[in-house]
């Protein structure tokens, strides 16, 4: 039998580590340990830190008489076995509604008015702590902090009801069910009412996120090596950064470019924060994700974008698609703390961000049309390594989809159209390529080379179905696919319909793993 102690947790460097020999499932984890179910009503927390295993323990004990307890079978030094609760958190609960309902506001009244007679500290809960189980009926769990913050308002509770645009119908209701305890929370707010330049925001070391104190109330936005972003008006947000030498380098930037388009307008700047323009839309990574095929307006705003750069004065040229947003006067790029400070003539992270879009070949060959003499600036071993692992990628996606790679007799592949100046880059990296720029030699002749689709054995053609007949007939009329490569097509499954472009006889013809896109 499975001995949930045999599992091993472990704060990374960036996230838990943990070693399960178990059967048992991971249900969730946070900055305090991991929860595993163990059967149908029962899970266990096992606990990085003692420390907080004993302070849950002893939280749990305290309200033990309360009814949105979980029940306690068993502890450890590092372990709580208690009660599962299979149901959703509050949060999606909620989620989507445009009003909060009254039924719902006097449950969490009450949760919060028995943790104050019960003597916690934290009279607070986020939503995603709540879970929801039959009749509406609430539970509460991740007590560690129960006796040790003190929160006399519920900071995080209203913070994520602000953020799914509930806190000021909540309030309302409170205001109307408990008038002394709204009064108690608006004095509380307006003594203790947070001024963003007074946010403290630390640098959490070379490659780390920085921190700041999770239970400030305004709207959090994103948070980076650099700093964090609050929203603090409809149109306004605010950067607090953990260093003042990156807040002195990217207002630099945003200042001296406020006449170019991509830049956000900023209306303050001081020694450690910047307040800039709230960016409404979509992050273009989110919205690749999305598309099948890389659009010419897309495209063609990137290209403006980094060549705008260029003529602007900036050294690094870059437009990761994270930083890179959708909004309705056009894309917007956000972060240049190293913009007039890195010497970067190529824009490789968003070649790097493309190619995992499986988008890189199809912006290469728009920016080759429109754009020739950028193109030559571009044609480095950088651009063909991100190329050449587009292309494996592609394959290898195929591969584990269980589908055979379609290839047209003759087509050129991606190496074909870059001179076959790469046939295998899979055991370079990019800076060992830098090595081959200034020297004769070319890793296609360290490598073997890689067969062409023309010198792959052909497989004997199995007869088709009447399906597959009917499916040839219809392209035969349209005169677009070949017999074989139709019969090919024919085969694949359910999940892989749709997928399939077409290429018309008598144009340019593309290796199929490049028409296929997500």
């Amino acid at each position: 039998m499975d001995d949930f102690k045999s599992i091993s947790v472990r704060k990374g460097e960036k996230e838990l580590e943990i070693d399960n020999p178990t059967s048992y499932p991971l249900v969730g984890k946070g900055s305090q340990g991991a929860v595993f179910k163990l059967s149908e009503k029962k899970c266990v927390k096992l606990f990085i830190d003692p420390v907080q295993a004993k302070m849950e323990q002893e939280a749990i004990e305290a309200g033990r008489q309360l009814s949105f307890m979980p029940e306690v079978y068993e502890t450890g030094t590092n372990y709580i076995v208690m009660e599962y609760f299979d149901g959703p958190d509050l949060k999606a609960y909620l989620k989507n509604g445009m009003f909060m309902p009254e039924s719902i506001v006097k449950k969490l009244l009450s949760i919060l008015k028995q943790l104050k007679e019960t003597g916690f500290t934290m009279i607070d809960a986020p939503l995603r702590h709540i879970f929801v189980m039959e009749n509406e009926e609430f539970k509460v769990v991740d007590h560690v902090n129960g006796f040790k913050r003190d929160h006399p308002v519920p900071l995080k509770l209203l913070r994520d009801l602000n953020y799914i645009l509930l806190k000021e119908s909540f309030l309302m209701h409170v205001e109307k069910l408990e008038p002394e305890m709204y009064k108690e929370w608006k004095s509380y707010y307006d003594r203790n009412k947070i001024d963003f330049r007074n946010i403290p925001v630390e640098s959490g070391g070379s490659g780390k996120g920085v921190k700041f104190d999770s239970a400030i109330s305004l709207p959090f936005v994103g948070k980076g090596h650099q700093g964090a972003v609050f929203r603090i008006d409809d149109d306004k947000c605010v950067k607090i950064y953990g260093k003042p030498n990156h807040a002195e380098q990217e207002q630099k930037v945003l200042v001296s470019s406020q006449h170019l388009s991509f830049i956000p307008k900023v209306y303050e700047t001081d020694s450690n924060y910047t307040v800039m323009e709230y960016l409404l839309g979509p992050d273009l990574n989110s919205y690749l994700k999305k598309q099948r095929v890389l659009s010419k307006e897309v495209a063609t705003g990137l290209l403006n974008i980094l060549t705008t750069m260029k003529k602007a004065g900036f050294k690094q040229i870059d437009a990761p698609l994270r930083h890179t947003i959708i909004t309705a006067n056009g894309f917007k790029v956000i972060d240049h703390v190293y913009s007039f400070a890195r010497d970067q003539k190529i824009p490789v992270e968003l070649f790097e961000n493309l190619a995992e879009r499986h988008f890189l070949f199809s912006f290469i060959e728009q920016v080759k049309e429109s754009a020739p003499e950028t193109y030559k600036e571009w044609d480095t071993p950088e651009l063909d390594y991100w190329l050449e692992q587009e292309k494996l990628q592609m394959s290898v996606k195929k591969e584990s989809e269980g589908t055979n790679r379609c290839t047209i007799p003759g087509s050129q592949t991606c190496s074909d159209t870059k001179n076959n100046i790469f046939q295998n880059t899979a055991g370079f990296s990019p800076n060992e390529m830098n090595s081959f720029q200034k020297s004769d030699k070319g890793p296609n002749k360290e490598v073997n080379k890689v067969p062409s689709s023309s010198e792959v054995p052909e497989k004997p053609q199995k007869r088709t179905s009447k399906r597959d007949d009917r499916k040839i007939k219809r392209a035969k009329k349209k005169d677009k696919l070949t017999k074989r490569r139709l019969n090919r097509a024919g085969k694949r499954s359910k999940r892989n319909r749709g997928k399939y472009r077409t290429v018309k006889k008598g144009t340019e013809e593309w290796p199929l793993n490049y028409i296929i896109k997500e």
